[in-house]
């Protein structure tokens, strides 16, 4: 065995390893960034979940934006009002009202209330199944496919598949968001947590249209409209919406929906 070559080769190795390190060092030094001492602070009160529900690649992405100005204190969904403040006492400023936000699927055609056009025996996703002949298996082309794309984009366990269609924990949802860009159909959006009453509907099928797939689809009566005592709603393409920052919650709209298309936020 030649031992020179060995000490060699290790005297070598040795000497690019210290030479390397001393680059790297040197690099380190020369192209430094100073960073504002406050994106640390506020990196540190944020969840760290990384989610991207505030818009932007992550916590860090989202501290450096609001040191520079460009997002609020309170940007941050999963963290909430109690996160807000805390940053808001960092930056100096008043961190403001905040409302809670959570995802709703705005569908109630699970298994029994909707038809089918036929059965589906494919891979279950949700984006893969609206590029089926009428946009999915149910009769209503813009209704939950009830195949999870929302549930496995989810990072808190916040949405499930029950019977059928997509149903959202309130208490358990952070509104990142993430569920809103998977669904194709367009049919999941934030609300405030605190909303009483909401139109579980996405059809802009007429009323003729509506019944013939749905039992609890809205038909864009407009019954509800006439008797909101608060001017809270209005009809566009034949579809039903609430304006909460209207609603007074009297629950006259649910009352009155003939299909049942108005229901109670639990």
């Amino acid at each position: 065995m030649n031992f020179g070559a060995i000490i060699t080769a290790v005297a070598v190795i040795g000497i690019l390893g210290l030479l390397l390190g001393l680059f790297l060092g040197f690099a380190a030094k020369t192209f430094h960034v100073e960073t504002d001492p406050r994106e640390d602070a506020i990196i540190g009160v944020l969840p760290g979940n990384n989610c991207g529900g505030c818009g932007y690649p992550g916590c860090s992405g989202l501290a450096a934006a609001i040191v520079k100005g460009e997002a609020p204190v309170n940007g941050c969904p999963v963290g909430g009002e109690n996160v807000g403040k805390k940053v808001a006492e960092i930056m100096g400023v008043d961190a403001g009202d905040s409302t809670r936000m959570v995802a709703y699927v705005k569908c109630a055609g699970d298994c029994e209330q909707a038809g089918k056009n036929y059965e589906y025996h494919g891979v279950e996703d949700c984006r893969m199944a609206s590029f089926l002949p009428g946009g999915g298996d149910k009769s209503c082309s813009f209704g939950c496919l009830g195949f999870g794309s929302c549930v496995k984009e989810c990072p808190f366990d916040a949405i499930h598949v029950v019977n059928g269609i997509a149903v959202v924990d309130r208490d358990a949802c952070k509104a990142c968001g993430k569920c809103v860009a998977a669904c194709p159909k367009h049919i999941i959006e934030l609300v405030p947590y605190d909303a009483e009453y909401l139109v579980a509907c996405s059809s802009k099928d007429k009323g003729p249209d509506v019944m013939k797939k749905c039992k609890v689809g809205c038909i864009g009566c407009g019954i509800c409209k006439k008797n909101c005592p608060s001017e809270a709603i209005e009809v566009e393409s034949f579809l039903s919406r609430i304006d909460q920052s209207k609603c007074v919650k009297c629950g006259t709209c649910m009352e009155k929906c003939p299909k049942k298309s108005i229901v109670k936020h639990a």
